[in-house]
């Protein structure tokens, strides 16, 4: 008599990397007050316990998904003479790779009400406040500012309208054009 084999555990790391990465796609697409638990079990291949279990409560799941700290590490990870090429390279890549720009949140937050405002303090605080402390000279929070301007421009481009010509260049022939651009604010 053969036994069948036992289902394959999931992996704690990998079962909360979904459950995040379905909240931000739900989040990018519905106002926080319409997405239930159910629907990012869902999303994520889980049942809603085990998002419970990793997370405790829809407002604890939605202040990781708020938060743009982690993101923000991978972005900024380059010395300042070529963040510009690197930050637009990292956005068509997380694109590409996850499906989602983890930046691109920010362009939904007017959809999230009050957690609209979570939204926009974490991403200043996390992201061009933090780029801002990088850079020299004048006008530093300004030129953080449109450094990510034109970051978030491509990502709605390649992510969200989906240019065709954009779409079938690879991340780095875009960030070889476009990344010049960002950088002309991050080191003038």
């Amino acid at each position: 008599m053969t036994t069948a084999p036992a289902p394959a555990r999931r992996d704690a790391e990998t079962t909360k990397a979904a459950i995040l990465k379905a909240a931000r796609y739900l989040l990018a697409r519905h106002a926080h007050a319409d997405i239930t638990l159910k629907a990012v079990a869902e999303r994520a291949g889980v049942s809603p316990p085990l998002v419970l279990k990793y997370f405790g409560n829809k407002d604890a799941l939605f202040a990781r998904v708020m938060s743009f700290d982690t993101d923000a590490d991978d972005l900024l990870d380059a010395p300042l003479g070529d963040l510009g090429r690197h930050m637009v390279r990292h956005v068509l890549a997380s694109q590409r790779d996850r499906g989602a720009d983890p930046l691109l949140r920010i362009a939904f937050a007017p959809l999230h009400g009050d957690h609209g405002d979570v939204l926009r303090a974490n991403f200043r605080a996390q992201v061009t406040d933090r780029l801002a402390a990088r850079l020299t000279g004048p006008d530093a929070g300004l030129r953080a500012e449109l450094a990510v301007a034109a970051l978030i421009g491509v990502g709605v481009m390649y992510g969200i309208a989906r240019g065709p010509h954009l779409c079938e260049s690879g991340p780095d022939e875009v960030a070889d054009r476009y990344g010049p651009l960002v950088q002309a604010q991050l080191t003038p």
